[in-house]
């Protein structure tokens, strides 16, 4: 794929062969080198508005083009890119200039340990450092960074590539076109204990990992294996940092979770789900296609297709906001309550007294109330 500077036109047409035309309004000639966000763009990059928050930055961009939608109402100062979805165009535009990253090659390096029984497919590209165990299988263009441990029995696609010290433990699999961040585990116990009277007994965990084709986790994440069976993270999901997924979870195709997300052992989520930033699962629990967990939720039973829950407990939207819209009126609620209790303790002494109860004390003879006293 060329990457590198080309013209607005030149990229008005990449992005038409990529099924998203691009109107170019203004000098087509100007040349661009990379891409920046309104604020910190200057001459040479492009930029894109698609958020009305940051309208006003429109008109003061140091950009030499930006990527927009047709607003007759909004003046750019320079050139602009017209079409219906610039966060797309952007993003097409970042790897039509930037590339995806270009891994350093070290092809087979001589520190790179690799047991007599392992098998590696073409090409292998790995770093100064790695290991890989007996009877591990490597795919075809696998790249391997240093600090990498493939496990004894392990299996890598093609088109693998792993950051520095990711550690991939024994008998996992992963699938074609997998990305690991560094630092990320895959296959370590998960938290198996029975416990035998006031002690815990380790549970054996005799499960594995699979990963399937076209995964990217973040950094510094952890996959438990299973007790049995497998973990599995489905085709096309995605994982930003420090996501903690526990033993025997399924997670389906195409999901998305942001960082701190944490599900606990035997979580089942569907397709297509996306879970924001810190939100916690309890075990044993399904989550449906296309719900969307909120971030910091914490869920404690089990989420419907298509739905959004927000909260801890986590709960449906509507609910939720009621929820909410009640705990920001607790001080005026604990305020008027106190007042409410000291009116009605003064009323009820004021009853006593007209009852001939306070103190204990009766009224004296011929004063007691009439009838038409309420």
């Amino acid at each position: 794929m060329d990457v590198g500077e080309l013209t607005l036109s030149e990229l008005s047409r990449n992005l038409a062969a990529h099924g998203l035309p691009a109107e170019v309004r203004g000098d087509g000639d100007v040349r661009i080198r990379g891409c920046n966000t309104l604020e910190g763009a200057s001459a040479g990059e492009i930029t894109f508005f698609a958020n009305p928050k940051y309208r006003d930055l429109v008109a003061t961009t140091q950009a030499s083009a930006i990527i927009m939608k047709a607003d007759p109402t909004l003046k750019s100062p320079v050139p602009q890119l017209i079409c219906d979805d610039p966060y797309r165009a952007l993003t097409l535009a970042i790897i039509r200039i930037h590339g995806y990253r270009r891994h350093p090659q070290w092809g087979r390096h001589p520190s790179a340990s690799v047991a007599e029984t392992a098998k590696l497919g073409r090409n292998p590209n790995l770093a100064p450092g790695v290991v890989i165990c007996d009877d591990a299988v490597v795919g075809d263009n696998v790249t391997c960074y240093p600090g990498v441990f493939v496990g004894p029995g392990a299996v890598l696609g093609n088109d693998v590539t792993l950051h520095p010290n990711v550690t991939i433990y024994d008998l996992c699999r992963l699938g074609d076109r997998v990305t690991i961040h560094a630092g990320t585990v895959i296959g370590e116990d998960g938290l198996g204990y029975a416990p035998v009277g006031k002690k815990w007994m380790k549970i054996p965990q005799a499960g594995a990992v699979v990963i399937e084709d076209d995964v990217e986790i973040g950094a510094n994440c952890a996959i438990d294996r299973a007790t049995l069976g497998a973990t599995r993270i489905g085709t096309g999901t995605k994982f930003s940092n420090l996501v903690a997924i526990g033993h025997g979870c399924q997670v389906g195709a195409d999901c998305m979770f942001v960082a701190q997300v944490g599900l606990a052992g035997s979580v089942i989520v569907g397709r297509h789900v996306t879970i924001a930033g810190q939100a916690g699962v309890v075990g044993h629990i399904t989550i449906g296609d296309d719900a969307q967990v909120s971030a910091q939720a914490g869920v404690n039973s089990p989420v419907k297709a298509g739905s959004m829950v927000l909260g801890a407990p986590a709960a449906p939207v509507a609910e939720a906001r009621r929820r909410y819209a009640t705990f920001q009126k607790l001080p005026e609620m604990k305020t008027r309550m106190r007042l409410l209790e000291r009116e009605i303790a003064e009323l009820r002494q004021a009853v006593a007294a007209i009852r001939g109860e306070a103190d204990g004390a009766e009224l004296p003879v011929g004063d007691a109330p009439t009838s038409d006293v309420r």
